[in-house]
């Protein structure tokens, strides 16, 4: 069993496919981790955009970069 690579609360998008619709394209987030489907963990994701979930491999999932945080000393 792989472990996770991605933890609940990240941002992720769905990597681009020849057949990805324009409904899901966006930013995701990762509401839960499931078991192992072909060998490659599951998420439970979630756009804020939609009334739904959407349950996905993590070979389909980017992480979304975040910017670096400023930090003030003074």
């Amino acid at each position: 069993m792989s472990p996770h690579r991605f933890a609940i609360g990240q941002s992720v998008h769905l990597k681009n496919r020849f057949n990805q619709s324009d409904t899901t394209a966006g930013t995701y987030r990762i509401i839960a981790t499931l078991p192992e489907r072909d060998n490659s963990p599951q998420y439970r994701i979630r756009n804020d955009g939609e009334r739904h979930e959407r349950v996905t491999t993590e070979n389909t999932l980017v992480l979304v970069d975040t910017p670096p945080v400023a930090i003030c000393v003074n």
